[in-house]
């Protein structure tokens, strides 16, 4: 590891059932079921309004929670909250959205979509992982596509494993695969690097890559990143969302940059 700092915040999953249904271009009965949490954070009453009002036309049986600062989004998140999806407005008083992804992408691994009436604040949108945008007044068709294709996402990261059972320090702990942000090779052991803390244990580096399948990459032979805690990268190191700068094997550059550029597409 080349830096870092430690993120101390605990966090506790919470779990919504949820039904996608009657999308523009899918047939009306064709549903698809996923565990789903939509937070809108929106410090003006008609924004939150129309976007609950599009939700509940499309998203019934959505856990939706609605917030009109991100000061009030981040302190649930902190205490427990756990959204899957989260459509927030750029330019809000006091603490804008951009602070807010900012803070949002140390706690929690959300697909956040900005709604915004500024063309021009798009391109910020993207230096935080922004999935998508929408601009104000916001188009219904529009945001039923954007939904759907968030809906993806959140499906694909819930058919891989949630989970990670490991042996340190005495005892075996359950570790939220979406709070790794990466994993360090450690002679016969591994550390796992989450946004709450570090264990060391023994397992093979082979095998963990295998389990944790195609949303982490091998960037070095000693180390093992998430693709969703990446917030930047260059020829020698990827930086995760904790700050921690790990290495990148030269010759892995290439294939490193088509394989993320592929997954922000997804």
């Amino acid at each position: 590891m080349l830096s870092g700092r430690e993120d101390k915040s605990v966090i506790t999953a919470y779990e919504g059932n949820y039904v996608f249904k009657n999308i523009a271009g899918i047939a009306s009965n064709i549903h698809v079921e996923v565990n789903m949490n939509i937070a809108v954070c929106d410090d003006e009453v008609r924004g939150r309004e129309r976007i609950r009002t599009l939700l509940e036309k499309e998203f019934s049986q959505a856990q939706t929670c609605e917030f009109d600062s991100g000061m009030k989004l981040i302190e649930n998140v902190k205490e427990g909250y756990r959204p899957d999806i989260v459509l927030l407005d750029i330019a809000m008083e006091g603490m804008d959205g951009m602070e807010t992804a900012r803070r949002l992408r140390k706690l929690v691994d959300a697909i956040l979509i900005f709604v915004t009436g500024v063309r021009e604040q798009v391109f910020d949108a993207f230096d935080v992982g922004a999935f998508h945008y929408l601009m104000k007044p916001i188009d219904e068709d529009k945001m039923r596509e954007v939904l759907r294709r968030a809906v993806q996402e959140v499906e694909k990261k819930q058919s891989c494993p949630r989970y990670l059972l490991v042996k340190a320090e005495g005892s075996h702990r359950r570790i939220p695969v979406e709070d790794i942000l990466y994993v360090e090779n450690s002679g016969r052991k591994v550390i796992l690097h989450t946004k709450t803390k570090c264990l060391e244990y023994y397992e093979r580096m082979n095998h963990l890559q295998e389990v944790l399948g195609d949303g982490f990459y091998r960037c070095h032979r000693g180390y093992l990143v998430a693709l969703s805690a990446i917030t930047g990268y260059d020829h020698e190191s990827i930086t995760v969302g904790s700050g921690d700068q790990i290495y990148l094997a030269k010759q892995k550059y290439g294939e490193f940059v088509k394989l993320y550029c592929r997954y922000l597409k997804e």
